[in-house]
Parts: structure tokens; sequence; C-alpha cells
């Protein structure tokens, strides 16, 4: 299967009851979670589909079973973010501004990480003009949200980094209060420089306690892995010649297009101060 055609037909996620926002940020609102990415093909991201469908939902949005997205990643002018995702360092974060295409929605998104290493998120509503943007608004929440985690990073440092765009399909658990996000189409921007993921495959990402899920345990039994990955981290991998990344690569290089440019290098960033 090649990946081609709607997304939710790929998938096949008629098979699957539908669930309101509703109800699905009801039961599965995680915003202090533990995460876990898989690159998979296609094909096993259907099996994985068929198999969760007794226990899962997936958000129904008036008919609508996926949602284009584009996430604008803000970053130092030496990519202290993508250098402390790298490193593994402690207090490592992420900035960024996500725009649900269909819907014109639009928040501030913080993610940080807890003393346990689990993920936590805080957002903020945002008019879909200010995408890609932070303003005062957003600039104060990034403060108060950096300065509470003990990030010595302030959003005047910040600028735009990078998009990601992609289609989301996302799976509830209603009953258990843990989600899977299936992201297809998936391209990464840099000024004039471009990356895709093949159509032929696909990231799903499990968001829910400590312990493996259904998902995780399903996607196991297809043997399929946990990666390390970060959309960002890929994105600049890719975008940015010179960056340190062959980790990265070995891990991504089978599935994403080689990068188009169209436009002169960038010069490489190095670590910035405040980040480290």
């Amino acid at each position: 299967m090649t990946g081609r055609g709607p997304f939710a037909e790929v998938l096949g996620l008629a098979r699957l009851r539908g669930a309101s926002l509703a109800e699905v940020d009801a039961a599965a609102a995680l915003q202090h979670r533990v995460d876990r990415k898989y690159l998979l093909p296609v094909l096993s991201a259907r099996c994985l589909v068929a198999a969760l469908a007794p226990t899962h939902h997936v958000l129904d949005l008036g008919g609508r079973r996926t949602t284009g997205y584009r996430s604008t990643y803000f970053d130092t002018a030496g990519l202290g973010a993508w250098h402390a995702h790298v490193q593994g360092r402690r207090r490592r974060w992420k900035v960024r501004t996500r725009l649900y295409v269909e819907d014109a929605l639009c928040r501030v998104e913080v993610k940080t990480k807890d003393g346990r290493g689990a993920t936590v998120k805080h957002a903020r509503t945002l008019a879909a003009s200010e995408y890609g943007l932070i303003g005062a608004g957003a600039a104060a929440f990034v403060d108060d949200v950096l300065g509470g985690a003990g990030v010595p990073v302030r959003a005047g440092l910040l600028a735009p980094a990078g998009e990601i765009r992609y289609v989301r399909a996302a799976l509830a658990d209603l009953a258990a209060g843990s989600r899977v996000t299936v992201d297809g189409r998936l391209t990464c921007h840099r000024g004039r420089a471009t990356a895709a993921l093949d159509q032929g495959f696909v990231l799903v990402e499990t968001k829910g306690g400590p312990r493996p899920g259904t998902a995780d345990r399903l996607l196991m039994d297809l043997g399929v892995r946990p990666l390390p990955l970060s959309k960002y981290v890929v994105g600049q991998v890719l975008l940015v010649p010179g960056l340190p990344g062959n980790d990265v690569l070995r891990l991504v290089r089978h599935c994403f297009h080689a990068p188009v440019r169209t436009g002169p290098a960038a010069r490489v960033p190095g670590p910035a101060g405040p980040a480290r």
C-alpha cells in the first residue's frame, strides 16, 4: 500500500466509532504524559487501527476524521532547543504555534519535561492570524511556562526556525484515558528548503501513562519499536546543512525524501548560550 488517496480511507478509519472533540478531551486531555513514537509503513498502521477498533474511538468533526496541522517551531539563534533535545538535557523544551487548518484554530504551545522525564504541555489559544508569531500575550505566556520549568530562555530570544505540516487522525480510548495519533503526508520546511516523509509511511504517537498501553503492545506484536524521534529535530537535521545528526539520519533516511533547496544554504548554528 502506497498511502495515496484520502488519509482516512488509507488508514481504514471508517471501522472505528466516532467521538466528539469534547469526549476526546474529557477522556484523554493528557497535559502530563509519556509519549512514545513509532515510524511504520501505512499497511502496518492500517492493521493497528483495525486492532484498536474494539477499544478506541476516532475523533470525528462533523464527519471529518482527519485534520491538517501546521506547526511553526521557535528556537534561539543557535538552535538551543534543538541542541537540548539531541543532547538529552534534563531541561529540554519546545515552543511552537500550531494551526488546525480546516478549523482555523490556533494555539501557542510550550513543552517541557518534569523531574520524572514525562512531557508536560501548556497551551494558550491565539487568533488564527497570530499563527507563526509570538506576540506580546504569547510571549508573556512562554516566559511564564519556561521560567516555571527552570529553562533560562525568554521569548525575546526566539525566532521561527522551521515549520512541520501533516495530516492527523486522533484515536482515543475513552475508558482508559489514552490517545494514539497517526500522522501522514508530513513535510518539513525551513526557509526555501523542504523535506517530506514518504507517503508509504506514517508517524504514530502513543500518549499515556508510564507503562506501555494497548497500542504500544500491538505495535510490538507488529514488530515495530519506539524511536527517540522529534518532528522538529528531524526537520532541522534534514534541512540545515552540516548540522550534526547522524543518529537521527540512520533512523529516518529510509522513509524521508531528500530535501529540495531553492535558495542559499544557511549558516549552521551552534548551541546558544542561554540554553546551556
